[in-house]
């Protein structure tokens, strides 16, 4: 789930860049600090908007910098359990499926893809339904559940398991066309 929050922070300016506009230099500031913030509270942190600077700074003592109170919007990407999501397929292999959603991807254990026997097709590069004979290849969007949610760290990428074995869930076409 895609939110917006209304944050606020205090900025320090580089003496270096003191000539520069006051906004143009925190906003960049603040960029460089949440883009990309992984926070359990806020989620991931997609891009900063609408920046506010108090133009009347302070100085901190043993700091020859400016601070500068800012407030500003800051989009974020949540996911949450029990979420239904759609998304294309990036990448399939023998373990299942990697399916895109939002600035993130998640992913499709092979047992989890149907309520049938399911097997990678390295071949055709293809996930393979023996019977009914559905089949799921790169780039076609799927309905999955979100299971389970671990946002990582900095040096992990946040890991999103989901499901497909349930109604209404699965291969777009599988949806709107049954058996």
């Amino acid at each position: 789930m895609f939110r917006i929050y209304r944050l606020r922070d205090i900025v320090r300016i580089d003496p270096a860049k003191i000539d520069k506009v006051l906004e143009e230099t925190a906003f960049e500031e603040i960029r460089k600090k949440y883009e990309g913030l992984r926070d359990k509270n806020l989620g991931i942190v997609i891009a900063i908007t609408n920046i506010k600077v108090d133009p009347m700074g302070i100085i901190p003592l043993g700091d020859g910098a400016p601070h500068y109170r800012v407030e500003f919007d800051a989009l974020t990407y949540v996911p949450i359990i029990n979420e239904i999501i759609e998304g294309p397929v990036e990448v399939l292999g023998r373990m299942g499926l990697t399916v895109r959603i939002g600035p993130i991807e998640g992913f499709i254990h092979i047992s989890q893809v149907a309520d049938d026997e399911v097997s990678y097709d390295p071949a055709r590069n293809m996930v393979i339904c023996k019977n009914s004979k559905r089949f799921i290849s790169q780039g076609d969007i799927v309905r999955a559940r979100i299971t389970s949610i671990s946002l990582g760290s900095s040096q992990r990428p946040p890991r999103v398991s989901m499901t497909m074995r349930q109604p209404y869930l699965g291969k777009i076409e599988w949806i709107t066309k049954p058996k």
